[in-house]
């Protein structure tokens, strides 16, 4: 089933100001494409990742889908609900978490907030206590609940801004670089938290490229408002990366000069403490590592393992966006 389908969704600002700017003699300025022709679809119950560079539209494509900014054109469904036209429900199925939150009262505590945004979603007082105290307990924030947001960190403000999307317990999350301001023990904690979500629906914009390995069933990149790819976090790196370097240890009892390895053009040998390295190039499923192996098996070498440097992520971001 699909949860969120976004269909062919672009979004133009246009210059602000434009008229002083001719008075000034400034010209004109060029209007900003941040989304063009967009089109994906998030299954129900999936931890969809989405990266790319600052200004690349990834946190315009979220507050779209929230419905805090409307499209150019295209159209954006929650299951089934039109982002435009049935607004207040897609709302009600949406919890989002950003970066950079602004929309807490600073002079509330973080209890008082909890329950404002609580009416907000339409909960009974009750209900919002029980829940923000269960949202407390589990983002640590127990302590810090008479304390005012302004005297917060700017950890704890990202903490109590995912707390709040989880509030009204909504089937969707939003969640714009949950991790961005957390310290090492506590990003952790938010990517287990994210990881053990059962039947939630979560779209994740991250910098931090592993968690998005780590997290996310599927992955889109987007450049200059673009959706450049989509696909498995594997799949990805296999279609974007044509080599890997493999390297192979071995004890250091071998003699170096044995090692010729017929069927390789180009290797290295390197020598360190009491082991022997041998490190080539390779495309995927050739069968060079197994000849290698086989040859060095046969001239006595002792393997001691066996390590292959994969595409990573970055890798592909980075020919997407050049």
């Amino acid at each position: 089933m699909t949860a969120v389908s976004i269909q062919n969704l672009s979004k133009t600002y246009a210059p602000t100001f434009e008229k002083v700017r001719r008075y000034l003699g400034l010209g004109d300025k060029a209007p900003v494409d941040a989304l063009s022709d967009v089109t994906l679809e998030i299954d129900k119950g999936e931890v969809f990742g989405l990266i790319g560079r600052n200004g690349a539209g990834k946190t315009t494509l979220t507050k779209i889908i929230a419905t805090l900014v409307q499209p150019t054109s295209g159209h954006v469904k929650v299951f089934g609900n039109d982002s435009i036209e049935d607004d207040v429900k897609v709302r009600s199925l949406i919890g989002l978490a950003t970066a950079e939150e602004r929309s807490f009262y600073w002079r509330l505590s973080c209890t008082q907030n909890m329950l404002f945004f609580g009416r907000l979603y339409g909960m009974r007082d009750s209900d919002a206590k029980m829940r923000t105290s269960e949202l407390f307990e589990q983002f640590g924030l127990t302590e810090l609940a008479k304390r005012r947001f302004s005297n917060l960190s700017t950890g704890n403000k990202q903490k109590l801004a995912v707390a709040r999307a989880m509030l009204a317990k909504p089937p969707i999350l939003l969640l714009d670089e949950p991790t961005r301001s957390l310290d090492p023990v506590a990003a952790a904690e938010m990517r287990s938290l994210i990881d053990s979500f059962d039947d939630v629906t979560v779209l994740l914009t991250s910098h931090n490229l592993s968690e998005i390995e780590q997290l996310c069933e599927r992955v889109a990149v987007i450049s200059k408002g673009e959706i450049k790819t989509i696909g498995t976090p594997a799949k990805l790196r296999a279609q974007n990366s044509e080599t890997q370097t493999v390297t192979i240890e071995l004890n250091s009892t071998v003699d170096e000069s044995l090692i010729t390895l017929n069927n390789l053009r180009n290797f290295k040998v390197e020598r360190s403490g009491d082991r022997l390295s041998v490190s080539f190039e390779r495309e995927h499923n050739d069968e060079l590592l197994g000849n290698a192996i086989s040859e060095l098996n046969s001239k006595g070498a002792k393997i001691l393992d066996v390590d292959t440097e994969r595409a990573t992520l970055l890798d592909v971001l980075e020919k997407y966006d050049s």
